[in-house]
């Protein structure tokens, strides 16, 4: 990987046959989805050639039960197919099947039948079932381990897009003449051109061709579901994400009747209200790219539960109802609207910020030969937290009585509970916050050649040791989880303690002070690297005192001797001087000069182990950090 492939932007992909096609084939499908679903709803509620004995609302709730109900039927079948056979394959045929039910539905159109109309409502609703675990878990084969994020923002992003403007379309459809026709031919057409798009897709081969498929949902679904909590850290980022739909479901199976009852505004209300949800979470998930420099950075992940709090919140403060109903231009002119509008965006940015990194863990981090069944387990949790959304709705609304805006605030005051539940059992998130927070608020870093530290495989970086925050500049820029081995002292310091701690670092002292630290230092670190993990030490022992690289020990010569692993040297430029450096004395004695500070880590090509001394290596640190203390 080179700079230049690191510095691209996400949007690079869309050029890219590896991605393209996917992700044309997924938004045309949600796009088509939603004309379907929405135009079927918007003409049962409307239209006189529509009308049904049972209450509009209550088919409102069946016709929406129809299309989350094969998740629950089907997911683990479909986790199951698409590990036991080539992807593309399958994504072509799913798409042959949307064809038929899109002309199945013209058909049921043009006779108003509502029955059959509900039937193929299902129906979409299980090609979308089958189709789920595929997206997911096709991406990490033809994506780079650094395009994952990108891939899975644009995803999302165009996932919520086509949600909107497919919700938008399906309404206007509806009320031009000759509407059904029109809603026929467009869905149809869509789907035609959703297959030839798939047709596109590269090959992406079958994870496990030898699973044995049976079709049984309440075993299968167990199974699938016990499969999904193999590996604990991805359990818990499936029931953050799933946790996220029942907050979405949550809002915006409201909007209607907040928009109506609380802000007193008209159907145009709403669709702004959605359109600003859906282009709020296109922007967050846009931006993890960027705020994670190209690498799967859970540190956002609280950064958008804070968000969904906060603003979820200030909803329940935000709203100003007017006298009467009022449409666009009315509602915008009022100033205390403006705040439900932020709110709105707002929890849609938080809700992509959120989302994104989550959806990539799960990618990375489950096994490839299971990834689609775990995909699948994530669909079931999904559809079973968005029916106890719609519960939890009844439950507060109509039994304990309370108001939409009580009932925003209650969800988002939930939100923080189950975000402080996720973050104590897993401190990954909270610590790489942290290093998230730290790095992008006082220190603007710049990378050279990181792409040097291997993919894969164990390695030893060495490093300059210049401030406190060394390790968590470091550990902030590097796409792999690094092991530091770190002074004493310095680990066992306040809120760096349990950052280092979580990090899983080395604590070591000199043999002569703590002999006992200093030999279990050594035996931890080749372990490490015998788990093929990357370590990274500071030969000097100590933080520079002078700005200058001192002495480079001969503890790298001893780690080299256990284990011969290539070794990577690299240098920070610029952190001399800044708040946590020992300019003028000690840092945490002293008022710093500096608190923002611009740093450079540079890397070099890795050096083989028998060649790599502490004399050389001490040589190679000084030559790539130049002047620049």
């Amino acid at each position: 990987m080179d700079n230049n492939h690191q510095e691209r932007s996400q949007f690079y992909l869309l050029k890219q046959p590896r991605f393209a096609p996917l992700f044309w084939t997924q938004f045309l499908g949600a796009f088509n989805d939603n004309v379907f679903k929405s135009s079927l709803l918007i003409l049962i509620a409307f239209s006189a050639s529509y009308q049904v004995s049972m209450e509009i609302n209550a088919l409102n709730n069946i016709a929406a039960m129809l299309f989350i109900l094969p998740y629950f039927l089907f997911s683990a079948l479909a986790g199951e197919i698409a590990e036991k056979y080539e992807k593309s394959f399958l994504i072509r045929r799913i798409k042959l099947f949307e064809i038929a039910i899109m002309a199945c539905a013209g058909v049921a159109f043009y006779f108003s039948h509502v029955a059959g109309l509900l039937l193929l409502l299902f129906c979409a609703g299980a090609q979308s079932t089958f189709f789920a675990p595929i997206k997911y878990s096709i991406m990490p084969q033809h994506l780079h381990s650094d395009e994952l994020v990108g891939g899975n923002a644009l995803v999302e992003s165009g996932t919520f897009l086509a949600i909107l403007l497919g919700t938008i379309l399906g309404g206007v459809l509806t009320k031009i003449d000759n509407g059904t026709m029109w809603i026929s031919l467009c869905i149809l057409i869509v789907a035609f051109i959703g297959w030839l798009s798939s047709r596109k897709i590269p090959i992406a081969e079958a994870a496990c061709p030898d699973i044995t498929i049976k079709f049984n949902p309440f075993t299968e679904t167990l199974k699938t579901l016990k499969i999904g909590r193999e590996t604990h850290s991805v359990y818990l980022a499936s029931l953050a994400i799933s946790w996220f739909w029942f907050l979405g479901g949550s809002y915006l199976t409201q909007l209607p009747n907040y928009t109506k009852v609380v802000l007193n505004g008209d159907q145009t209300i709403v669709t702004l209200l959605l359109a600003l949800f859906s282009i709020g979470i296109a922007i967050g998930s846009l931006l993890c790219e960027r705020l994670s420099g190209h690498k799967i950075e859970l540190g956002l992940v609280p950064l958008g539960s804070i968000g969904l709090t906060v603003f979820g919140v200030d909803l329940f403060f935000a709203h100003s109802a007017s006298e009467t109903t009022i449409g666009f231009i009315a509602f915008i002119s009022i100033p205390a609207n403006i705040r439900v509008l932020v709110d709105f965006v707002m929890i849609g940015v938080s809700g992509g910020l959120y989302i994104v990194p989550l959806y990539a863990m799960v990618q990375e981090r489950s096994d490839p030969k299971k990834r689609s069944r775990t995909i699948a387990a994530l669909n079931i949790l999904n559809a079973a937290f968005m029916v106890t959304s719609a519960i939890f709705a009844m439950l507060f609304l109509s039994v304990m009585e309370l108001s939409i805006p009580q009932f925003f605030m209650v969800i988002a005051i939930m939100n923080a509970v189950v975000a402080w539940y996720i973050y104590r059992t897993i401190p990954e998130f909270l610590m790489r916050f942290i290093i998230w927070m730290i790095t992008h608020t006082m220190y603007r870093v710049k990378h050279t050649d990181l792409h040097n530290i291997p993919d894969e495989g164990a390695a030893v970086i060495v490093c300059n040791h210049v401030s406190y925050m060394d390790a968590m500049i470091i550990a902030g820029a590097c796409h792999r989880p690094i092991r530091f081995v770190m002074f004493k002292p310095i680990y066992n310091m306040p809120v760096l303690n349990f950052v280092f701690r979580t990090a899983k670092a080395i604590p070591i002292h000199s043999k002569s002070v703590d002999p006992e630290t200093y030999e279990t230092a050594f035996s931890k670190i080749s372990e490490e690297l015998n788990n093929e993990e990357v370590i990274c030490i500071f030969p000097e022992g100590k933080l520079t005192t002078n700005g200058d690289i001192d002495t480079f020990k001969n503890g790298i010569e001893k780690i080299l001797q256990r284990n011969p692993v290539p070794v990577v040297p690299m240098a920070l430029k610029g952190l001399w001087g800044s708040f946590f450096s020992h300019k003028d004395g000690n840092a945490l004695t002293r008022r710093p000069r500096r608190f923002w500070s611009k740093v450079e880590l540079a890397a070099t090509p890795a050096i083989a182990p028998g060649d790599a001394t502490a004399e050389t290596l001490e040589q190679e640190v000084k030559s790539l950090r130049g002047t620049a203390c």
